[in-house]
């Protein structure tokens, strides 16, 4: 099968009323990224020194050599910058979520004493702070498992959240095949958490942020000075927090890093932006664990058959009759490009009525001509589609006077005579006057316009139809 398997649908127009505990509006996870000690370095048995995320302007990895200005700059991360920040959410009690790189845990036990003293989430941040770009697969599986085992054995116990941050294709999968993992943030493309489906395990992705995030200090573009951080975040929980009283609750991530807010003249900005949240009613600062289970417990992933995962044979199955009598449409749709996009009824409508459009005239008349008429003698015969018969009734055509039965069978007889493909009208977006309305009108059309007017009312009735089985 020909499948697409990126989602860029998500929730679409209706997103799930997120209901966080006691009314919040919002929802601000504080993520502090703890990788002061596994990041790049021959110390650690790598190729060469770190390069990512300093305050050295346009650094370059030093192959087969320790780069001593580079690794003071993460050693402010764990010496000053840490108990800077540790100092600033305790004595506010704002809890947070740290993302761990499992190495660097080992090699600093009083901030991993103090992160657990303080209440706060250890989640997993790899083991290591590097590049899982190009891992192969087994590899990146075995890092996965070392990562949680020397997590475990430090902290005391195993991580429930994961953030790689540099990762592969393969890494959320691989990380949820792991089957440990309540929460992963290996995305950044939504405003509220959801789930996937990885094999048999429902797994829950909270997505994670690249733009309210303090390595905008060590990126172009990017923030120079605190002041420009904090208007950032509070134009985010402005708007945020506008749809949260419009019913409408959202998720507000923040990523932080020791060595860069942890500097004085950064941490200014969150600063602020923390006094500014806290001067409003309804702001909840959950860990990403609390997040996980109230999503949990709230919005319960429900599996249902996909469209754009059938076999063929399901598939046209299952939809070969929304196009009236034509099955080979349905046929001809699940050969195209389908993905998630597709799953939906007006997705998949799409995929449906390309392969109409794009059919001969002769296969479209078809089309046309499989439909019944209108409180025909198919209907009088009780021989209608089971689509058929419940449209037709929606309109009470299925129970007409001697009176108007004979009506519209002279019409019907007219309109076919005329135009050789039978009146064709999506029931359900009309009454009976309505109908009859339409049909005197378009009875005195010409034969190009109403095969054309005739195609787009079997499109309708076929989106009707997909509305009733799908979401």
């Amino acid at each position: 099968m020909n499948r697409y398997p990126r989602n860029m649908t998500g929730y679409g127009q209706n997103p799930p009323n997120a209901a966080w505990p006691n009314g919040a509006k919002i929802a601000i996870s504080l993520v502090l990224n703890y990788e002061e000690g596994g990041e790049n370095n021959v110390l650690h048995n790598d190729a060469a020194s770190e390069a990512f995320l300093s305050d050295i302007a346009g650094a370059a990895p030093w192959p087969g050599k320790r780069h001593w200005n580079m690794e003071s700059l993460y050693e402010y991360g764990a010496r000053a910058g840490f108990w800077r920040l540790h100092r600033l959410f305790t004595t506010r009690d704002i809890p947070v979520t740290i993302y761990g790189v499992a190495t660097a845990l080992a090699r600093n036990p009083e901030q991993v004493a103090a992160m657990k003293s303080a209440g706060w989430e250890i989640a997993s941040h790899g083991l290591k702070w590097v590049e899982h770009r190009d891992m192969p697969e087994a590899e990146e599986r075995a890092a996965i498992a070392e990562a949680v085992r020397l997590h475990t054995e430090v902290v005391g116990t195993r991580p429930r959240g994961w953030y790689t941050g540099r990762c592969s294709e393969n890494t959320v999968r691989l990380v949820s095949e792991e089957g440990g993992f309540d929460w992963i943030s290996d995305t950044y493309d939504d405003d509220l958490p959801y789930w996937i489906e990885v094999g048999e395990r429902d797994q829950l992705i909270i997505p994670y942020t690249l733009e309210a995030n303090d390595m905008r200090f060590a990126t172009a573009p990017g923030y120079i000075e605190g002041e420009q951080f904090f208007q950032y975040l509070k134009d985010s929980f402005d708007v945020l927090y506008a749809e949260g009283q419009a019913g409408a609750a959202k998720m507000f991530s923040i990523g932080l890093h020791c060595r860069l807010i942890g500097r004085p003249g950064k941490i200014a900005g969150l600063m602020r932006f923390l006094d500014y949240a806290a001067s409003h009613e309804g702001v909840w600062f959950p860990r990403r664990m609390d997040i996980a289970a109230h999503w949990a417990a709230t919005q319960p992933h429900q599996r249902v058959d996909r469209p754009s995962l059938m076999d063929e044979a399901g598939f046209t199955a299952k939809f070969g009759s929304i196009f009236e009598h034509s099955p080979w449409i349905a046929r001809r749709a699940h050969a195209l490009e389908l993905g998630p996009a597709h799953d939906s009824a007006i997705g998949l409508h799409n995929a449906l009525a390309r392969m109409f459009r794009s059919a001969s005239h002769a296969e479209r008349l078809g089309v046309l001509t499989a439909h019944p008429d209108l409180a025909g003698k198919l209907a009088a015969a009780k021989r209608l589609t089971a689509e058929s018969t419940a449209e037709q009734a929606s309109a009470a055509l299925d129970a007409l006077t001697d009176a108007e039965r004979a009506e519209f069978e002279s019409l019907n007889t007219a309109y076919v005579a005329k135009h050789s493909f039978p009146f064709i009208i999506a029931v359900r977006d009309n009454t009976k006057d309505s109908i009859l309305a339409a049909f005197k009108t378009r009875l005195n059309n010409d034969t190009t316009t109403e095969f054309t007017t005739a195609c787009a009312q079997v499109e309708r009735i076929a989106e009707l139809r997909l509305k009733d089985m799908l979401p």
